[in-house]
Order: structure tokens, then sequence, then C-alpha cells
């Protein structure tokens, strides 16, 4: 760890961190009350008072209902951001808790109730504390997922999610960082227990970092890795935007149907496998209504589309012969081959056992 990941954070360096949301009517602060998020407050609140002119910050405190010390906790948020002239609100996630998939579920309700809060509050940006340490520790667990480059590119600075702007100023900032700024202004914090909890992900994962650390692999290495692959990432999208374009070019004449995306199977073929796999992807998860298809399950399909593009294509090697040569679902999404071409749709409403339409509920 370098003396700079240990010295409190100027106030220029501050002024820089928020510099690109200086032009945003308002923000909204996600602040639980651990260290992040309180240097989050804390930081954004001294940037805020040496603007003539700036946005307004509103800061958001979601209480899950996890654990019965989080309303006091967002107590004392809202003491803090008092004293530091922010207006505070608390949101609370009400409704029974999912027995698996607890943390995924816990994140979502908080993005949906802070864009809740955004709306009100006329913000363009939500901003969270997310750190560099975050960043390696999400890249691990996509890594252990076996995520593909996209999700390997781990976490944006800024990224488009409900018609809002979700920014993380403080994600190339270490957190022991953060925690030499709150000690040097004498500000408090909490810790929440779940961080250390080895039930869950994440705390699992960090327990190893120093272990990791030691073969090389510390914080800053796997930051550096993340960034590489996000650069890979979007060199991948640029050809990909250039391959629906070449598809499109290639289908001109050819009669379109409102809903459903459809192209030459043999010029599909042509193209990098990884390109495939994400116009796959993009046409899927437009029309499908199951929300976002998994990676492993796209990769399966192209496999099966390939497999009969193969098997249906006469000996000449000229066009794939006029039948249906492949019909799957997939997220919602209606897949098939069909003369020589891939069309992709809404798939029917799935039908429930007492044969209504799952989604319509039946009578």
């Amino acid at each position: 760890m370098s003396d700079d990941d240990i010295s409190p954070i100027s106030a220029r360096a501050a002024k820089q961190l928020f510099a690109e949301l200086k032009g945003a009517p308002a923000l909204v602060l996600a602040v639980s009350g651990g260290p992040d998020s309180v240097a989050l407050m804390w930081l954004a609140a001294r940037w805020r008072r040496s603007l003539a002119r700036g946005p307004e910050l509103t800061v958001v405190t979601v209480d899950h209902g996890l654990r019965k010390e989080a309303a006091r906790e967002a107590r004392e948020v809202k003491r803090l951001a008092t004293e530091l002239g922010l207006t505070h609100r608390t949101l609370r996630w009400r409704g029974a808790k999912p027995k698996t998939g607890l943390p995924a579920a816990a994140r979502e309700a908080r993005y949906r109730l802070l864009a809740q809060a955004a709306r009100t509050a006329g913000a363009s940006h939500v901003l969270t504390a997310h750190t560099r340490d975050d960043q390696a520790e999400t890249l691990l667990m996509r890594l252990f997922r076996g995520s593909g480059i996209a999700g390997l590119s781990a976490m944006a600075r800024l990224t488009s999610r409900d018609g809002l702007v979700l920014a993380r100023p403080l994600l190339d900032v270490p957190k022991s960082q953060l925690i030499a700024t709150l000690k040097r202004a004498r500000i408090g914090f909490v810790e929440d227990p779940t961080n250390r909890d080895p039930a869950f992900t994440r705390p699992r994962l960090r327990a190893l970092l120093p272990q990791l650390a030691a073969e090389g692999g510390d914080i800053r290495t796997l930051v550096r890795l993340s960034a590489r692959l996000a650069r890979a990432n979007a060199a991948v999208e640029v050809l990909t935007d250039g391959a629906e374009r070449f598809l499109r070019l290639r289908d001109r004449g050819h009669l379109r149907r409102a809903g459903v995306r459809s192209f030459e199977a043999t010029a599909f073929a042509m193209l990098p496998e990884e390109v495939r796999l994400r116009i796959l992807l993009r046409a899927i998860d437009a029309l499908g209504h199951e929300g976002p298809a998994e990676l492993g399950k796209v990769e399966t399909l192209l496999a099966a589309l390939d497999q009969a593009m193969a098997t249906g294509a006469p000996a000449n090697g000229r066009a794939i012969l006029k039948q249906t040569l492949l019909k799957q679902t997939l997220a919602g999404a209606l897949i098939s081959l069909v003369g020589g071409r891939i069309h992709i749709a809404p798939a029917p409403a799935r039908r429930s056992k007492g044969g209504s339409r799952a989604d319509e509920g039946g009578s």
C-alpha cells in the first residue's frame, strides 16, 4: 500500500472527483452510514460549498429492514447530513423478503428506491460510493461465475439505469484513503456486520485478497485488469455495431416485420463468434420478456444454430434448405432457423399447469 492510499483526500482532489457532475440540476447520494458512503457525502458537501452555483444534493438512506440497527444508523446519517446542510430521506424496503438470493434482491430494491428518490428530487444522477476495492472484488466475483469480457469489465464510472445515470465518483479511490479522510475530519461511521459475514460471497472473496496480493494479484493489478477488459469490451461493441449494419445491408429488399429481427444465416455465420453471441444477446434482450438472457445459454443456442446450419446445408454448399431447422425459446424470445434465415421474436406466453397463460393469471 502506497502513502497515497492512506492520505486524506484534499479539497482540490475532491473537486476533480465531482467535476463532471457540476452541471447536473440535482444529485442523489446513496449513503448507508458506512465509511465509503459517509465519505462520499462529506466530500460532496465540501465540493458543493466550493461552487457559486451547483447541483442540489439529496442524501438517501435505504433501510432494507434486515437489521434492527439499520433504523438507528439511518438517523445518524440524517444527523450528519443536516449538519452538512443537506436534505436527507430514509426509504424502506417493505414487504416479504426472499429466502434465497437475498443480496441480489436487496440490491435491486435499493436501486429501485434510489431511482424513485431521484425522480422526486429532479436529480439526473444517483451517486454511489463504490471504491477501487469494490471494483477488484466485483472482478473476482464475476470471474468465478464464468462471466464474459463484458462482465469482467466490472463497474463503469457512469452507467445508465432506469432512465437515470448511476455515477461512481470514488471508483478509482481506495477504501483506506476514504477512512483516512474521515479520521482527519473526525467524522464517525458504522461497519455493517454483513460485510464480514462468510455466509455471503463478497466477504469470503475479500478475505482471500491478502493471499492473492502475495502472489501478485493485489487490488491495483485486479483493477488494471478490469480496465483492460473494459477497453476490449468497448472495441467488441463497436465491431458488433458494424456487424449489425453489415447484416442489414445484406438484407436490402427483404420484407421486415415489426417486432421481429431477422437476418441471413450465411451472412451471420461469417462473423466472429463473440460478435455473433452479442448480436443474439441484443436481439433476445430486446424482444424477450423474461429478463436478460444468460451468456451460457446464448452460447448453447449459438452452438445449436451452427449445428443446424451445418446439418441443413446441401452438399454443393449453396443455400440452406427451405425448412425449419431449429426452433427454441430463451428468456422469453423465440429463435428459429427457417429457410436460410434466423428469426428472433417475442415468444408466446407460457401456459400454467391449469391451462391458462401464466402471465394472464387465469380465471
